[in-house]
C-alpha cells in the first residue's frame, strides 16, 4: 500500500492518493486544483476506484468536479455531511467567496466494520465534532496500515469546532474511538504534517486521558 500527499488550494489541504500493490487507488479530499494529482495517477498508471471525503467543508472538495469522472465507483461521504456536496452554504464555499455545488454523492458512508475499496480494507470511523459527518479512514493491505484523519486529528492538535456543525465536547468524545489503534500506526491529517498514533497519545493535549 502506497500513499502520496498533495497540498491543494488556498488552505493547503492534504489530498491523498492511496494505492494498492496492483495499482488500484482511492483519492481522499480533492480540495483544490488537481492537475498534479491527475498527472500522478496517469504517470503511475493507477486506476481510480473511488473518491472518499473525510467531511464536507469546501476546502476538502473544491476539486471534485475535475476528478469525479475518473472514479469508477464515484464519490462517497458520510451521511451526516451529505448535504454539503450539493449546497454552497452547507460546505461554506458561499462565505469563502467562491460558491461551489456538486451533484449529490454516489454513496453515503456510515460507521463500517470494513469495506473493500481498490483491494484495500478501509474502516470508516465516524468522528463527529469538526462537522456532523466527519470521518477517519483506517486502511490496511497485508501488514501495511494507516489512518487518514481528516480534520478530526492533527499533529499535536485537533480540528476547529467553532464552525456550523462543530462541537468541542463531541470531537473530544470522538477521539476515544482512535485510542484503540496501535502506537506505530501513521496518521495522515487533513492539514499539516503526518504523525503517529503513539506520538499523539503522548504529546497531543487533546488526547483522551484515563
Amino acid at each position: 500500500m502506497k500513499i502520496k500527499c498533495f497540498q491543494l488550494g488556498h488552505l493547503w489541504t492534504n489530498c491523498y492518493v492511496l494505492s494498492s500493490g496492483s495499482g488500484l487507488s482511492v483519492m481522499i479530499d480533492p480540495g483544490g486544483p488537481t492537475d498534479e494529482v491527475r498527472a500522478y495517477i496517469a504517470k503511475n498508471s493507477l486506476k481510480l476506484k473511488k473518491i472518499l471525503l473525510t467531511h464536507g467543508h469546501a476546502d476538502h472538495l473544491m476539486g471534485l468536479g475535475e476528478v469525479r469522472g475518473m472514479a469508477e465507483e464515484g464519490v462517497a461521504i458520510h451521511s451526516g455531511d451529505a448535504a454539503c456536496i450539493v449546497s454552497a452554504s452547507e460546505n461554506l464555499s458561499s462565505v469563502m467567496g467562491n460558491p461551489a455545488e456538486f451533484k449529490e454523492a454516489d454513496s453515503q458512508l456510515f460507521d463500517d466494520p470494513e469495506m473493500i475499496v481498490a483491494e484495500m480494507k478501509i474502516k470508516v470511523i465516524h468522528t463527529p465534532g469538526h462537522t456532523a459527518g466527519s470521518c477517519c479512514f483506517y486502511a490496511t493491505e497485508g501488514r501495511d496500515e494507516l489512518l487518514i484523519s481528516g480534520d478530526t486529528l492533527f499533529a499535536r492538535s485537533v480540528g476547529r469546532t467553532d464552525l456550523p456543525g462543530g462541537d468541542e465536547a463531541t470531537l473530544l468524545e470522538s477521539l476515544k474511538k482512535l485510542d484503540t489503534i496501535a502506537d506505530g500506526v501513521p496518521v495522515y491529517p487533513g492539514h499539516g504534517p503526518s504523525t503517529t498514533i503513539g506520538d499523539e497519545r503522548r504529546l497531543n493535549p487533546f488526547w483522551p486521558r484515563g
